[in-house]
């Protein structure tokens, strides 16, 4: 039997992905407090302008597979740095970029040094830490590595604008050889305790199969992609253009005020974690009551007349910043579902999910923007064109819980199959759950196998 890892070696390893995750962070969200500096730069429609973040969340999206089936046959530490080997040359040939489609080849290469770190990161989370911690130190791991957003929110967005485009974008690519220096350095540390043994790819590739057919694996996808989106698409590139541009406060505001979506998930997060941890069967019922909340939020803001006021702005991306510790429920859906050899290819599988909503949002996004200003006269960035832009959120994430439903039963009706538990809709669950506890309270023996 294999001795536990120690707890020292745990916490050293999720600092090294905490590190390398939260540089990657940094680099996808450069792009979103660059967005009106890039629109000078070159000049472009903003349709143009999206594909720079659109085709870098595709090439992240569309890696995501790869990504995982390698990291479960090569481990996660060649993984994360070979992405930030990526995210260096990306950043050097944004820097540099004359014209747009060099800067879009350079945020593809961003995207793609990206796209290997945060499951690779996750995978030494769920083989470092007990199953009852996994949920918990993952929130972390998020929540931590999302402070990646405030530096491009901040220090990047004040080099930005007092160094401009070149020198910042530099320097955004040097933060990248921070996190390639501390996966070096922790060369010693084991991709897994006792140096497990990876399969070969053939295994690799068979056991993604698997995980593809599982309900489980789809429910997490279904989960990711509701919850994830609209807060990747505000801070990633349309919400700075849109509180500038439309709502009119002042760039440095608009930089503190995105940050908020990293409070909120400070906040949130582990009281996520410990919920998910505690109520195995109730995770979608989370996924969909904050989903629920953040379509009130946005209902606010775009039925205002005119310019929402800041509070309301505020409420918005304080709901937003819920949704990123939401989206790791649908990893834990991946960690239940599927063994600890395949997690990779499951991960990656249901982090499609998320950053697909979110770059089809992005590009719809900006398609509507020129449509409204090309046929009714309203000017690009005002709040009657974001208005109707931002709109197709409905579209999007409505299709996605509709999905999410259907999944659900499909897992629920695996579940009972294979271990007979039943898991029935949440109000009977909590009635069948208060009757057993009469019943236990009194001596007898609870039949009921409805879970709460």
């Amino acid at each position: 039997m294999t001795a536990p890892p120690s707890p020292f070696r745990a916490r050293l390893v999720l600092a090294g992905a905490v590190v390398a995750y939260l540089c990657a962070v940094t680099q996808r969200s450069s792009l979103g407090v660059a967005g009106v500096a890039a629109a000078s730069r070159f000049d472009v429609t903003a349709a143009a302008l999206s594909t720079l973040g659109v085709l870098q969340l595709a090439v992240y999206a569309v890696l995501q597979v790869p990504v995982g089936v390698l990291v479960d046959r090569y481990g996660p530490k060649i993984v994360i740095t070979i992405g930030a080997v990526l995210m260096i040359a990306g950043q050097v040939v944004v820097a540099l970029a004359p014209v747009l489609p060099a800067a879009v080849a350079g945020r593809m290469l961003v995207g793609a040094g990206d796209a290997t770190t945060f499951v690779a990161a996750l995978r030494l989370v769920n083989v470092w830490f007990p199953p009852r911690r996994v949920p918990v130190m993952t929130q972390w791991l998020g929540n931590l590595g999302q402070l990646g957003q405030v530096l491009s929110l901040v220090p990047f967005a004040a080099l930005l604008h007092l160094a401009g485009w070149t020198p910042a974008f530099l320097a955004a690519a040097g933060l990248s050889g921070v996190a390639l220096v501390v996966v070096l350095v922790l060369v010693l540390v084991a991709d897994a305790p006792g140096g497990a043994v990876p399969p070969d790819l053939r295994t690799a590739l068979a056991s993604l199969r698997a995980a593809a057919g599982r309900p489980g694996t789809r429910l997490g996808f279904w989960a990711h992609f509701v919850t994830q989106s609209s807060g990747v698409v505000f801070a990633l590139f349309w919400g700075y253009p849109y509180l500038v541009r439309a709502v009119g406060v002042d760039p440095a505001s608009a930089s503190l005020l995105l940050s908020l979506q990293v409070l909120a998930g400070f906040l949130v997060g582990p009281v996520l974690g410990v919920l998910t941890a505690r109520f195995p069967f109730r995770r979608s019922n989370l996924v969909l009551g904050i989903v629920g909340v953040m379509a009130v939020a946005w209902t606010l803001v775009l039925a205002w007349p005119g310019r929402p006021p800041i509070v309301l702005i505020v409420l918005l991306l304080l709901t937003l910043g819920v949704g990123g510790p939401a989206s790791q429920i649908g990893f834990d859906y991946a960690r239940t579902f599927n063994p600890r050899s395949a997690l990779g290819g499951a991960s990656g599988l249901v982090n499609v999910g998320g950053f697909t909503a979110s770059f089809s949002m992005m590009f719809l996004i900006g398609l509507v923007l020129d449509l409204e200003h090309r046929t009714t006269g309203v000017p690009l960035y005002s709040v009657e064109a974001f208005r109707g832009a931002f709109a197709v959120q409905y579209l999007v994430v409505g299709l996605g819980v509709v999905a999410l439903l259907v999944a659900r039963r499909s897992t629920r009706r695996d579940l009972q199959a294979s271990e007979g538990i039943v898991v029935g809709p949440v109000w009977i669950a909590y009635g069948h759950w208060l009757r057993r506890r009469a019943l236990a309270r009194r001596g007898d023996t609870p039949t009921s196998r409805v879970q709460l």
